[in-house]
């Protein structure tokens, strides 16, 4: 395995997932709402998945912004953020406290 292959595993699994089939660029957005809603269309439509919608769109909302790390820019890691207390009130789960 090269090098080049070692580094974007992460991207690869984004792309592939079994469990949700997710929009182009969703995690590049701008708006927490917008993406909050396509995950949540995403884990319901799914057939793949293992856990509940919730726990399937939150999961892989926060192996993006984990595998992101440093290089996510601080600004969409805000955004991102946010996308997953409105993910949380999509389903009725409470928010988190302050971070």
């Amino acid at each position: 395995m090269t090098r080049n292959k070692t580094r974007r595993w992460s991207q690869e699994v984004s792309r592939t997932s079994k469990a949700l089939d997710l929009e182009s660029g969703v995690f590049s957005w701008d708006d927490p709402k917008r993406i909050a809603r396509s995950l949540k269309r995403s884990a319901e439509k799914s057939e793949r998945r293992k856990a509940s919608p919730f726990a399937s769109a939150m999961s892989m909302l926060n192996f993006y912004i984990n595998r992101a790390g440093s290089t996510l820019p601080s600004a969409q890691r805000e955004v991102l953020e946010k996308a997953k207390d409105e993910l949380r009130a999509l389903y009725g789960k409470p928010r988190r406290d302050s971070r």
